[in-house]
């Protein structure tokens, strides 16, 4: 926690701190956006089989927008990415593009958890979804024109909106008319609500955006991160001892419990159909807990990741 503090305080000091690019990790490797988008589009297809998700939006990309581009890979035609930060380089993304193009072509098996062992959720099967991305199919979305239609996309957002695809990337993003009202199919995220402040402001956006028939699909890191080798230690800090941490930070974490999210889910009218949760023993004791998370039910203290897939009611 020490050095967590003594990090936040720097974020004071003139020159030794500024609130622009960097790396998230994870996003700048094909295989690993590979690995995540399968994930969420084997699960978003069992929960409905006749649905293709021609309009996709995504919460932090992070380093690359390469689990949109795999979205558009096998069928989607708009994709939008909102983040606070802009981390994201385009020659990041075509590298990553080109590189997950041969990926899909060789019918690639999904990374599992030897390769990735953080990433979740975790799936039944980890063969490539033949009945779902069809030779048939994959050959009208890897098409050598559509893919050419991604990278021009890519290269020119402001270009070619209203063409045969288009990608919106909006960073920093704030605003729930960034996108039109009953427009989107699916709406993912890997390991990034745990980061947003104004969280019931953004279920309220989503909500906005997705149509009827469409879904959520959200992995959120309930964890420490890096800041306590205590996986939940965030949870007995004080909020003077956070906001220390915190420093001037443009985000760090919410300290949001599962319990929240499912409150929050209903409150702004969702149904949550499918939930994934990764338990663990809590590190730390009740006793211990700062006042504002005394509350905690046992189920909160030892849910470390979950995985949730909701509807609009």
């Amino acid at each position: 926690m020490l050095v967590s503090a003594l990090k936040g305080i720097a974020t004071y000091i003139p020159g030794l701190y500024r609130a622009t690019r960097g790396s998230t990790g994870g996003s700048a490797s094909a295989r690993y956006c590979y690995a995540v988008w399968m994930r969420h589009l084997c699960l978003a297809q069992q929960s409905s089989p006749s649905v293709r998700f021609q309009v996709v939006a995504e919460l932090g990309p992070g380093d690359s927008l390469g689990l949109g581009l795999a979205a558009l890979l096998t069928g989607a035609r708009t994709y939008y990415a909102f983040d606070i930060v802009p981390y994201t380089r385009n020659d990041r993304n075509l590298a990553v593009l080109r590189e997950l193009v041969e990926i899909f072509r060789s019918r690639t098996p999904i990374p599992d958890a030897t390769e990735f062992p953080e990433v979740r959720p975790q799936l039944q099967d980890w063969s490539f979804p033949r009945g779902v991305l069809t030779d048939a199919f994959l050959g009208e979305s890897l098409d050598p024109a559509r893919v050419a239609a991604i990278e021009r996309a890519l290269l020119g957002v402001e270009e070619n909106r209203g063409g045969p695809i288009e990608i919106r990337y909006q960073a920093p993003w704030n605003a729930a008319e960034s996108i039109h009202e009953n427009s989107v199919d699916l709406i993912f995220s890997q390991a990034v609500l745990e980061h947003i402040d104004d969280l019931e402001g953004t279920y309220r956006a989503m909500h906005r955006w997705l149509k009827p028939e469409g879904l959520l699909s959200h992995q959120i890191d309930l964890r420490a991160h890096y800041l306590d080798r205590r996986w939940n230690a965030h949870w007995s800090y004080s909020d003077f001892t956070w906001k220390v941490i915190r420093g001037r930070r443009p985000y760090l974490l919410n300290r949001q419990p599962l319990s929240a999210h499912l409150s929050l889910l209903d409150r702004t009218g969702f149904e949550v159909i499918r939930i994934l949760k990764h338990q663990r023993a809590s590190a730390v004791r009740r006793e211990q807990l700062a006042t504002r998370f005394r509350h905690l039910s046992e189920e909160d203290m030892t849910t470390s990741g979950v995985y949730i897939q909701a509807r609009k009611r």
